[in-house]
């Protein structure tokens, strides 16, 4: 698990904004926002690369702000002695779709136990508030090998 990143403070939101930047999150715009153990909100631009072929917003888009802030979630309400995690499932429900502005999301711990965590987030339509898509993952905690 070298290539993980060290997280001094999980909590620090000024860290955290930095940290998807440079990953697939940074590329599709995706900004976190309130980090705190089990919960976590940010939100990402609807812009023309974000839109399927159909001329409505990609599946993979929205699934992918819902993960980011699931993942950031996880990493700050990690139990103590554990160095990261991997997601094992998820799951979204789509509800309804943007075509310009922004979309929301507002992720919350379900379970956090030593093993695995199981997250919720609803992504909304940030303009309207309308829930566009319900999802949910469950998280392996990892710990150092000995």
């Amino acid at each position: 698990m070298s290539n993980l990143p060290s997280f001094p403070d999980r909590t620090s939101t000024s860290h955290w904004q930095a940290a998807p930047q440079d990953g697939f999150p940074g590329s599709l715009g995706i900004e976190l926002g309130s980090i705190e153990p089990g919960r976590v909100t940010g939100r990402m631009p609807v812009l023309g690369r974000h839109l399927s072929a159909n001329g409505f917003l990609h599946a993979g888009a929205v699934v992918t702000l819902a993960d980011t802030v699931s993942g950031a979630g996880c990493l700050a309400s990690l139990p103590e002695g554990a160095s990261g995690f991997t997601t094992i499932e998820l799951k979204s429900n789509h509800l309804g779709t943007v075509r310009e502005g922004a979309i929301s999301a507002v992720a919350t711990l379900v379970h956090g136990g030593r093993t695995t965590q199981v997250w919720d987030a609803i992504v909304s339509d940030e303009a309207t508030g309308k829930a566009i898509a319900m999802f949910r993952c469950t998280q392996m905690v990892l710990y150092p090998r000995a």
